[in-house]
């Protein structure tokens, strides 16, 4: 791991001076003195100008010439170490400005604050030997300091705590309190110095928990390789909160034997292994194979197979039109299969309106001008968004399908892989199927269709064409299946998945045309009530109007 020309000397020497300021602070909490504090503090400016000057240096190698991505790497690496060396003298000069407020110098030994000096400084020592080296085995070194400083804090907490109910040196006390946080500060920063070296040894971005959840899985799914000779790729721009990333063994050059690695919150990653396992058992071959399954401290991982093929929302992007029309035909003809083979006659609920009430904060908060109240023009009155959703719950509290089926549950054009070349289609993040309504199925799809911020007219045209083939083929199965109110329920679904789309689209006027079409439904349904549901016809220009954006 070479640094270019001359920023290895600044960033050793850096190292050296926030070593210098830590035992200089460790010398001043024995022997306090002015002259002490004055130089700690003299040193601090002299460390910020140091990781400014890192900082100056390599953004200049990164803007000035073509670098490859992995000295690109290595030179992020080197900023985010250096604002955190900075942190770390920062943090020192936090601890010695609190011993003014300390009656007596000598009350600090009452608690032992050598260990977290002992800790930070063997952190910095592993630093350069993990860069010279390329040794992971020390970048996690650098971690766990943070670890173990967490579990020296938590203890002189508890000392502190139990002393202060004694009410005596309450204010002693509180600044010892405030002094240990400070020390406890710098295993933070280790730690983003520790991750911010895997990320160049690794050549992806893994919190430590990530980092470890990644060599667990593949050792307990029998695909272990040391992790230096692992190639992960981050798939970005999901919006799951999980980690999600493609897996290789770096002499694989063909990239024949890739696994998907995901990592994130325990309920989640479960929900996603279950119902992984039960997708096999109804449809084998539709979901992800299932090779590895961890979980720690609240976080699980999982290992799938990677899937050939592209999205169905790629396809419709960027495929001929025989292809696109093949991948339509497989949608519906795998959506057909699923429902009559997972029919049961329990009734589906769905809740739309109660999921969009649960999201509706988030939609707000990105346009606030939604948020609108009730208006009273002479006798004619308009109602606020407030009133139509209560008014729309009541209906969707009155509708439901008359039997279930199990759906995907999130079934966008992102969680639907078609390989064209070996003519199959396969489904991904199954985290929240369940047996429910087909209609939140459909709605999902035509609105993943009809919410892409796309506006060169033929793509809107052909995404418009989607929508409407898959619910032409939802209306034939409903009929067939003698399911009344179906289109009802769809339009219940289109209003919440419209409506809370718009928490992730900046274009104001497209968003407010999102947010006009939800609206547009809602009165459509409001007005319906008391007829038979049977007879409610979704309104073409719902449809028809976003297409032609």
């Amino acid at each position: 791991m070479q640094l270019p020309a001359g920023l290895d000397e600044n960033f050793r020497f850096m190292i050296l001076e926030v070593r210098k300021q830590l035992e200089e602070t460790l010398s001043c909490l024995a022997e306090p003195t002015l002259a002490r504090r004055e130089k700690i503090t003299n040193r601090d400016d002299y460390i910020d100008s140091m990781k400014g000057l890192i900082e100056e240096k390599s953004f200049s190698c990164l803007v000035g010439q073509p670098v490859d991505r992995a000295t690109a790497n290595l030179l992020r690496c080197l900023i985010t170490m250096a604002s955190n060396l900075e942190r770390i003298a920062d943090f020192a000069v936090n601890v010695v400005g609190q011993l003014q407020y300390l009656g007596e110098a000598r009350f600090l030994t009452r608690y032992d604050y050598q260990p977290y000096f002992d800790e930070v400084l063997a952190g910095l020592e592993m630093i350069v030997p993990a860069m010279e080296r390329r040794d992971l085995s020390l970048a996690l070194g650098i971690c766990q300091c943070e670890f173990r400083l967490d579990d020296l804090f938590k203890a002189t907490m508890g000392q502190i705590l139990t002393d202060l109910q004694r009410g005596r040196h309450t204010g002693e006390l509180v600044t010892a309190l405030f002094i240990y946080r400070y020390l406890e500060r710098m295993g933070d920063s280790l730690l983003n110095i520790g991750e911010a070296l895997i990320f160049v040894l690794v050549g992806e971005r893994l919190k430590i928990h990530q980092y470890e959840a990644l060599q667990d899985t593949l050792a307990a799914s029998g695909l272990g390789a040391p992790m230096t000779e692992v190639e992960f790729s981050s798939f970005w721009g999901n919006r799951s909160g999980c980690k999600v990333g493609a897996v290789a063994d770096k002499s694989d050059s063909s990239r024949a034997h890739r696994v998907i690695f995901k990592e994130g919150v325990r309920a989640k990653i479960l929900a996603e292994k279950q119902s992984i396992e039960h997708w096999q058992k109804v449809m084998p071959g539709l979901p992800p194979r299932l090779f590895g399954f961890q979980e720690n401290n609240g976080q699980a991982s999982l290992l799938l197979e990677y899937l050939s093929g592209c999205t169905v929302q790629e396809v419709l992007l960027t495929a001929a039109d025989e292809v696109v029309q093949n991948a339509l035909f497989m949608t519906t003809e795998t959506m057909g299969a699923v429902w009559r083979a997972t029919r049961c006659e329990s009734p589906g609920r769905a809740n739309f309106i109660g999921q969009l009430l649960s999201r509706l904060e988030d939609v707000y908060r990105v346009h606030p001008r939604f948020e609108g109240e009730a208006v009273q023009i002479g006798p004619l009155e308009v109602p606020s968004v407030g009133m139509l959703l209560r008014r729309v719950q009541e209906i969707d509290a009155e509708l439901c399908c008359p039997f279930s089926v199990l759906i995907h549950g999130d079934y966008n054009l992102n969680n639907i892989i078609y390989d064209h070349k070996q003519q199959r289609l396969h489904y991904l993040d199954l985290h929240r199927s369940d047996p429910g309504d087909y209609a939140q199925d459909v709605s999902v799809f035509i609105a993943s269709c009809l919410r892409l911020p796309v506006f060169e007219p033929a793509l809107r045209r052909r995404l418009g064409a989607a929508a409407r083939e898959i619910l032409a083929f939802a209306l034939a199965f409903a009929q067939q299946n003698n399911d009344a109110s179906f289109e009802a329920r769809l339009a219940l679904g289109l209003i919440r998945s419209l409506m809370t789309s718009t928490r992730f689209e900046l274009n104001e006027d497209f968003a407010h045309h999102l947010y006009l079409t939800s609206l547009y439904l809602m009165e459509k349904i409001i007005g319906h009530r008391g007829r038979p549901w049977a007879e409610f016809r979704l309104p073409g220009q719902a449809l028809v109007g976003l297409e032609v954006i």
